[in-house]
């Protein structure tokens, strides 16, 4: 178990239903998935090339980069097409009264 605390991003109605949502914690830029199987975040860096992966296609639970078209699962981080080869920053999610929290 982490002693990291948790801490509110957004909240669950301003999230862009079935989207990819762009939040700033601190100096990091987090995407926040809101999915038919619940909410997941990341790191919104592509692991391939840097590209602002907010920007790309996202789609039941795959987000592609916009640069190369490199696909990762939000669900654990995993690339699903090349050319990314290496996972995602996945976070750890919760909803708490109303709100999307991330440990820290």
């Amino acid at each position: 178990m982490t002693d990291k605390p948790w801490r509110d991003v957004i909240a669950v109605n301003e999230l862009e239903t079935n989207w990819v949502t762009r939040v700033e914690v601190g100096r990091k830029t987090i995407a926040v998935y809101d999915t038919p199987n619940g909410i997941y975040a990341s790191l919104a860096l592509c692991t391939h090339a840097g590209a602002d992966l907010c920007d790309g296609y996202f789609d039941d639970h795959v987000i592609e980069c916009p640069l190369h078209q490199g696909a990762f699962d939000v669900r654990d981080g995993k690339p699903v097409a090349a050319p990314a080869t290496r996972p995602l920053q996945v976070l750890e999610v919760r909803v708490r009264d109303g709100m999307v929290q991330i440990r820290v």
